[in-house]
């Protein structure tokens, strides 16, 4: 096997299925081969906006959260969401408070994704808003006014706009999705909510490919 080989995972903070595959996925980096290199790229879901989510969209969402509860063990909502806040389908603000968390440290990358889960799915609070972003990151210990700062900033949009770029180039359209890099060739890994051990060997049977 070679050294250069990278598993990308293609996710967005606010994506439910994206929440769902988080046992899978953690379970699944403590059992991956030592010379695989794991690297986060953010899909975008939805794009900035101040409208509120349609009412079909909501039907939709709810949905989503319903079926994960039914066919993914150990998984929870909090649906009082729904009646606390006016959801707005949009997630863009939720990956640049990802990229703004990683760019004062590496390790926060993760925090800041479980803390904006946390604050959706468990605290029914709005994560479309700067306001819970801002306690998110007060949560993991980041440097607040840094955090804010690259929040807004023209740098940290423009590096999300480049990772939705090259998701797109990988004909990525679904998330969570992962993909496998081996030197110049990449293979779609199938998705496994509930057994990271099928992934696992999917992933060593493409390593060992020509």
């Amino acid at each position: 096997m070679t050294s250069n080989i990278r598993l990308f995972y293609i996710h967005d903070p606010m994506c439910s299925w994206c929440y769902a595959f988080i046992p899978s996925w953690t379970a699944l980096q403590n059992t991956l081969p030592e010379n695989i290199q794991v690297n986060y790229l953010l899909g975008g879901l939805a794009p900035d906006t101040s409208d509120p989510m349609p009412l079909s969209t909501r039907k939709m969402v709810q949905q989503a959260w319903q079926q994960i509860e039914e066919t993914v063990p150990g998984i929870r909502f909090n649906f009082n969401f729904w009646q606390k806040n006016t959801p707005m389908r949009s997630t863009y603000l939720a990956c640049r408070a990802v990229l703004s968390a990683k760019k004062q440290n590496i390790a926060y990358e993760q925090k800041m994704i479980a803390a904006i889960q946390l604050a959706y799915y468990q605290q029914a609070r709005n994560p479309s808003l700067s306001e819970t972003l801002h306690h998110c990151a007060a949560d993991i210990g980041l440097d607040t006014k840094m955090f804010m700062t690259d929040l807004n900033s023209p740098e940290i949009n423009h590096e999300l706009l480049q990772q939705i770029q090259l998701v797109r180039s990988m004909n990525i359209n679904s998330f969570p999705s992962l993909c496998l890099v081996q030197d110049d060739k990449s293979f779609p890994i199938t998705v496994d909510y509930c057994d990271h051990l099928k992934i696992n060997h999917e992933i060593t049977q493409k390593i060992g490919c020509d």
